[in-house]
């Protein structure tokens, strides 16, 4: 049996709903980091990569046993991100005495680490975070594309290539795997004694 026009219309009418439909449907799958990006008091996001050593460094190894510093920072071997991780170094066994790891973050790749601890002597683990998934997770903005830092180390030129740069963004995970503090407009030369402080509040709670 043929069908009407009016039949026509009708069964192209609702074709054209379902179709709407199915792509509303399919709409909440695509997101942006930031839209679901950790606050204080939420739970840490998990993550393992891989740290300047080559070795991959899992949060699942230190979440809910020491209090963890993550920093996430632009570029090895800037100014500003050479003095804020000079600060931690300086500082690190202030931390380490109160229970404390500090880990920084970058997308810089694991040789690019190497070279960044060894002038610097940088005596915690640096992250290399190369496809930005770890900045992802904290909800922390990025950019996508090649960048060059030369640097000259014990007297030898480099070029220190990445692909991801990140914003500069501190949190410190309490003893509960949660998020105690949050800092997205960060001062690096000032970041270890303000992340220093926080860690006085949280002791009472972590002793």
């Amino acid at each position: 049996m043929r069908c009407s026009p009016s039949s026509a219309v009708s069964t192209l009418r609702l074709l054209a709903a379902l179709a709407v439909v199915a792509v509303v449907g399919l709409a909440p799958r695509f997101s942006f980091a930031q839209d679901a990006a950790p606050g204080v008091g939420a739970a840490a996001p998990e993550f393992e990569v891989l740290d300047d050593q080559g070795e991959t460094w899992k949060s699942a190894d230190h979440y809910g046993k020491k209090i963890v510093v993550v920093y996430f920072y632009p570029a090895d071997m800037t100014g500003g991100c050479t003095a804020q991780a000079c600060a931690f170094r300086d500082d690190l066994g202030k931390l380490t005495d109160k229970g404390v790891i500090v880990v920084g973050v970058s997308g810089d790749s694991v040789e690019n680490h190497q070279l960044f601890k060894r002038a610097h002597q940088l005596n915690f683990p640096l992250l290399a975070d190369v496809d930005g998934k770890v900045a992802d997770a904290f909800g922390v903005p990025k950019t996508v594309g090649e960048k060059t830092v030369k640097a000259e180390i014990e007297g030898k030129s480099y070029d220190l290539v990445r692909n991801v740069t990140t914003k500069r963004y501190t949190f410190v995970i309490d003893r509960d795997g949660k998020i105690a503090y949050k800092d997205d407009a960060v001062n690096a030369r000032e970041d270890s004694q303000k992340v220093q402080a926080v860690i006085a509040k949280l002791q009472p709670a972590a002793k």
